[in-house]
């Protein structure tokens, strides 16, 4: 069997138990990175001499007869707006392009205990503020599917890494699709936790309410098997959630009984592009055949989900990114004889912070101010509340809600000039993070665009905190498909 089909918990078994060293797949996949990186632009930093040292300290565990861990030379690339004490975290922004972290985030530390690699730090939108990894300030990743189009976005860095094999599996953030998106249109999976799953510690913060730590991979078992060392309670999160750990790894390839899924009329919309729509049709008629039951559901504030994103969103944002001064934090401008603090302000941000930045900085600042607070912020945390009931009625008829995760398959660099249709890619991701559902990306089947071969991502949502009953199902479509 080769280490293509082998999976990620086949592979650990082989390192942990000898037959494989971790330094050879390190070598393998530093191998693969600088012969192809270039051209695609996955990292912002590749941690060469900081992996091999991992490596060959895992390999010396291994044959001192001690357990590395479940995740025994897993080589993870990590986004850079997730902190390490190696190397840089940038977020992909002129104002942090030469911060370097003191302490490690909890999901870092996490993986280290059991035994993982981190390769190095990936490409993303500035801030993850973005669509399509075109908004970075070091240069746009490139799909790997193909390399003039984008790889989706925010964590475009972290989805083509996987699509591309620079690495097992990676980390990335999701905020209202950064980790779904971008998967679905770079072919792997990509999996969102319910809100308070894994912790945001040490996560450089762009929404509060809305951000989520997790895992991209090339299968369900793998995303399942990195899931299971990410979750679970820390003191330093205050919104993680205080719920037992339930490993599954070693039940997400059994079947679900009675699998109700559903369709909601809102995801078969016209909007659609037509090779998108071809593929949903495709796997409702999997599922059918796969013994599950096809309910229709209906979702109504669907299309409003982009408008009360774009509102919390950048007000969270606009408070977050405040630290960035040039004072406390980040890149601080060279001031000419005279100038004063205040200006001192304007020329760091104007400096440091990308256009997109800079649009969601003065959005959110807008809606939080006096006077459109209420017509803005307060309407759009109501409704807010009106969306995460629609989703529990939703449930009461399914187990799981499936659609596309997005409208349409990756697209041209540069072929998304205005800001409003490139929001519009995440009208079927943004929901999930309002209403703090979890949410898994995994490849459907291909669309034929001029004859360009390009993978469409299916998506299913489950209620909160239901992570076994999503993974299994992603499962089933994943053999279903196949």
């Amino acid at each position: 069997m080769s280490s293509d089909t082998k999976t990620l918990t086949q592979l650990c078994a082989e390192v942990a138990a000898g037959t494989v060293t971790a330094r050879s797949r390190v070598e393998m996949y530093l191998a693969n990175i600088a012969q192809r990186d270039g051209a695609i632009h996955a990292f912002n930093e590749v941690h060469s001499d900081a992996a091999r040292a991992r490596a060959d300290a895992i390999d010396a565990d291994v044959a001192a007869g001690k357990n590395p861990g479940p995740l025994a030379g897993a080589v993870i690339a990590m986004k850079d707006n997730i902190v390490m004490r190696e190397g840089r975290t940038t977020c992909s922004s002129k104002m942090l392009a030469n911060y370097r972290s003191p302490f490690d985030a909890t999901v870092v530390t996490r993986l280290y205990a059991a035994g993982a690699i981190v390769i190095g730090k990936t490409n993303l939108d500035e801030f993850a503020m973005g669509s399509s990894t075109e908004n970075s300030a070091f240069g746009v990743t490139k799909n790997p599917w193909d390399l003039t189009r984008v790889a989706g976005g925010s964590s475009g860095g972290s989805a083509a890494a996987v699509a591309a094999k620079f690495c097992d599996a990676a980390l990335g953030s999701d905020t209202g699709g950064s980790i779904r998106q971008p998967a679905a249109l770079c072919g792997c999976v990509g999996f969102k936790p319910t809100y308070g799953r894994v912790s945001r510690y040490g996560l450089v913060a762009f929404g509060s309410s809305l951000d989520q730590i997790g895992p991209f991979a090339r299968t369900i078992a793998d995303a399942t098997l990195v899931y299971d060392t990410l979750c679970g309670l820390d003191p330093h999160d205050s919104t993680c959630a205080d719920m037992p750990v339930v490993t599954l790894a070693d039940k997400v390839h059994l079947p679900l009984k009675q699998l109700r899924v559903g369709v909601p009329r809102e995801y078969r919309s016209s909007d659609n592009a037509p090779s998108v729509a071809a593929v949903l049709e495709q796997a409702i008629v999997a599922a059918r055949a796969m013994g599950a039951e096809i309910v229709d559901v209906d979702l109504p504030l669907t299309p409003l989900g982009i408008s009360i994103y774009y509102v919390i969103a950048p007000a969270e944002a606009s408070s977050n990114l405040a630290r960035f001064d040039g004072i406390r934090y980040g890149h601080r401008a060279t001031l000419a004889p005279g100038d004063d603090l205040e200006t001192l302000y304007c020329k760091s941000r104007a400096e440091g912070f990308g256009p997109e930045v800079q649009r969601r900085i003065m959005l959110g600042t807008y809606v939080l101010s006096s006077g459109y607070y209420d017509a803005y912020y307060k309407r759009a945390l109501q409704v807010r509340r009106l969306i995460k009931d629609e989703f529990d009625r939703a449930f009461t008829k399914c187990d799981v809600i499936l659609g596309v995760t997005s409208p349409v398959p990756a697209f041209e660099i540069g072929g998304k000039k205005d800001p409003l249709s490139m929001y519009l890619c995440d009208v079927y991701t943004v929901n999930t993070n309002i209403a703090g559902i979890p949410g898994i990306s995994f490849n459907g089947g291909f669309a034929d665009e001029g004859g360009v071969k390009l993978p469409v991502g299916l998506q299913l949502q489950a209620p909160a905190f239901a992570e076994e009953t999503l993974l299994r199902a992603a499962s089933m479509f994943e053999r279903a498909l196949a």
